[in-house]
């Protein structure tokens, strides 16, 4: 197949196609640009393992929590020390003790294990707690949100109640809280021969909190099955408000934003900007399996409750082609200074920082042969068009120039168009040269996880993300 490169860039204001070649070598390169045989290689190491992480500041420290009862601390967000990892510790005192109520209704899960995933602490002024929101599950549909809550971000945390379940039968759904919320209201849209109805009802797992416009907590949640919803919480007791029966608004599940048909759409987290107005729902797609195409996507909305579009000012449902959905801010990709290339990166939550950055967590696989991950922390910015790009290197504490205003680009940058595709396939950086014809909206200058000095042109076009790299000279 003939190799082909398609770059977008700004051209006077407007997103152009450019089909540029990637040259053997670089002719026109300016005198600052490091060439490729001085570029240092190497990948972050942060020394923890943490999936779906999630962080907040509290009392000068982030913590950073995640599945499989993982909490840690840090006073830089590049050292990390575990508070508990699972085996060695667990910090939610009670949950293995009594008659272990959190997990009455999943049971174990196939290896005969509890599973415990996903956790989200969340400052609840109102209730004066450090509320950690986390799920139980055993089987793809069979799960619950539960809530455990603590004096200090740190905890110990104790388990207080079980919010709400899903993968229930007609014959289990009488040991679940459905009937308390519906009453005698017709159940019958929940099942499906019998059976839950996974089609259309979400897997009660990946919760997330926020506070929207005007002040009120709402958890989104969900997992394939039937897509991500929401529910509004009460501040007083951090328990869900359940809404009236309405168009795309169940009385027991709540709103639903985006997915369905068990496509794989999961671990949503939204975030709202007050100042353009808009609701940001992150989701990841794909397997989470270093092959599986793992990756973030996001969506936006003018109202906590939708309809959430993409790039293409699409809703996404339950089309078979999901993949064509969501802008993709971040999948498979390789760049010189990588020693291997990221896979999989997912699981992704957003935080402000001491300094009153905005920022993106995720777990990150790589191109070893294995599933090891590491939690990775991206600035994120936001262009002009009013989405929201990564940064393509991890912070790593230094300072860094960001550049709004459009700016000519020339010389030689490694291109990344991550795409639109859900698969295992690595976009690996096109050497491509610029003749100061095209200028970028977003240039931001810093150093790489090798220590390079890099120049980075970020766009967003349609529903695809492009990053392009200048590695730099020092002075």
């Amino acid at each position: 197949m003939k190799k082909r490169i398609g770059l977008y860039l700004f051209l006077a204001g407007v997103l152009l196609l450019t089909g540029c070649k990637a040259p053997e070598s670089v002719g026109n390169a300016t005198v600052d640009e490091l060439p490729l045989e001085e570029i240092q290689k190497g990948n972050q190491e942060l020394g923890i393992s943490c999936h779906d992480p999630q962080i907040i500041y509290a009392d000068g420290t982030y913590y950073m929590t995640g599945s499989h009862m993982v909490l840690a601390k840090s006073a830089d967000l590049l050292s990390w020390d575990y508070i508990s990892n699972g085996s060695a510790k667990n910090y939610i005192e009670n949950l293995y003790s009594g008659n272990m109520d959190a997990f009455s209704y999943v049971g174990k899960n196939e290896e005969g294990g509890y599973s415990v995933w996903a956790g989200n602490i969340f400052y609840n002024e109102t209730m004066g707690k450090y509320c950690l929101y986390f799920c139980t599950s055993s089987t793809y549909i069979k799960s619950t949100l539960a809530l455990a809550v603590s004096d200090t971000p740190e905890g110990p945390y104790t388990y207080t109640d079980t919010l709400l379940y899903s993968g229930f039968s007609k014959k289990e759904a009488g040991s679940t809280n459905l009937y308390d919320v519906i009453g005698t209201d017709d159940d019958s849209r929940y099942f499906k021969l019998g059976g839950y109805n996974n089609q259309l009802w979400p897997n009660c797992i990946d919760p997330a909190i926020y506070i929207d416009e005007d002040g009120k907590m709402w958890m989104v949640y969900g997992s394939w099955s039937g897509g991500i919803f929401e529910l509004e919480l009460d501040p007083a007791t951090g328990l869900p408000i359940h809404p009236e029966a309405s168009e795309n608004v169940d009385p027991y599940f709540g709103y639903h934003l985006i997915g369905g048909g068990h496509h794989a759409v999961e671990g949503a987290y939204m975030t709202y900007n007050p100042q353009n107005g808009y609701y940001y729902l992150f989701a990841s797609y794909g397997n989470l399996q270093r092959e599986g195409g793992y990756q973030i996507r996001q969506f936006r909305s003018e109202s906590p409750t939708g309809p959430f579009v993409d790039g293409k000012g699409q809703t996404l449902g339950d089309e078979d082609n999901f993949f064509d959905y969501g802008v993709k801010m971040i999948g498979n990709y390789s760049l010189p200074s990588l020693k291997t290339a990221y896979m999989a990166p997912g699981g992704q939550s957003v935080f402000t920082s001491a300094d009153d950055q905005l920022y993106m967590v995720y777990h990150q696989r790589f191109d070893s042969g294995t599933e090891y991950h590491e939690p990775r922390v991206h600035r994120m910015i936001l262009l002009d068009s009013d989405w929201y790009v990564l940064e393509p290197f991890a912070y790593n504490g230094e300072e860094e120039t960001l550049e709004l205003q459009p700016k000519q680009l020339s010389g030689s940058y490694y291109v990344v168009n991550h795409g639109t595709d859900v698969s295992n396939v690595i976009h690996r950086a096109e050497l491509t040269e610029m003749d100061g014809s095209i200028s970028a909206d977003a240039i931001v200058t810093t150093h790489d996880e090798s220590n390079n000095s890099v120049e980075c042109f970020l766009s967003v076009v349609d529903n695809e993300t492009i990053w392009g790299i200048k590695y730099l000279k020092e002075n």
